[in-house]
Formats: structure tokens, C-alpha cells, sequence
């Protein structure tokens, strides 16, 4: 059975850091699309960054470029996105989702991936 277990949210300023980390368990699969999503209560769940963890390959979304990356360490079976210069529209519930499929054209389409974890809180104030 895939679990992911995201970890690391919190209260920051504007201007802090957060580093956000999925621990996956149930599958070693390492070639194949991860992601972080973000929503907030009202709005869609939207797409922040992706990684193809066979490839290395990432993409962000055109909001957080420059200031987040997204990472995976294979061998600990871990994703994460490290978060800097945050602003207050970055606030929300981060989740962490991971598909068996490499990201293809779909990587920010909530729709492309079966497992979710649970979601951690990020807040940011001004």
C-alpha cells in the first residue's frame, strides 16, 4: 500500500524559508512523476512543482519560479520542496502527490496522479 506523509509546514514571516519533505513508503519506484500541489479554501487545488525522479527533470509553476525547488532523494525515498522568499498567496495546504507514470504534459493536473498524502499547512504573514 503507497503512503505519503508530508512533513515540515509552518508559521512563517514574509521573506522565511520552509523546506517541505514526503516520505513515501508501499513502492521504491524511481522513475516516475512526483509533485507538490497547494490549496487554499475556495480555489482549486493548483500545481507548484513536479519532478520526473527518473530524469531529474523539474517544473515549477510560473508563481514560485526562482523561489522553489523541488527535489527527491531516491535512496531515502523522500521528496522535497524547499521553499524561500515566501509571500503571503503562497499560504495554504501543501500536499505532496506521486503517480507510477512519468509526468508527461500532465504533471499539474491533479487528475494525473493516484496517491496523495494527508497535506501540511503553510502560512505566511505579511
Amino acid at each position: 500500500q503507497v503512503q505519503l506523509v508530508e512533513s515540515g509546514g509552518g508559521s512563517v514571516q514574509a521573506g522565511g524559508s520552509l523546506r517541505l519533505s514526503c516520505a513515501a513508503s508501499g513502492y521504491t519506484y524511481s522513475s516516475n512523476c512526483m509533485a507538490w500541489f497547494r490549496q487554499v479554501p475556495g480555489k482549486e487545488r493548483e500545481g507548484v512543482a513536479a519532478i520526473y525522479t527518473g530524469g531529474g527533470s523539474t517544473y515549477y509553476a510560473d508563481s514560485v519560479k526562482g523561489r522553489f525547488t523541488i527535489s527527491r532523494d531516491n535512496a531515502k525515498n523522500t521528496l522535497y520542496l524547499q521553499m524561500n522568499s515566501l509571500k503571503p498567496e503562497d499560504t495554504g495546504l501543501y500536499y505532496c502527490a506521486a503517480t507510477l507514470n512519468a509526468c508527461a504534459y500532465w504533471y499539474f493536473r491533479s487528475d494525473w496522479y493516484k496517491y496523495w498524502g494527508q497535506g501540511t499547512q503553510v502560512t505566511v504573514s505579511s
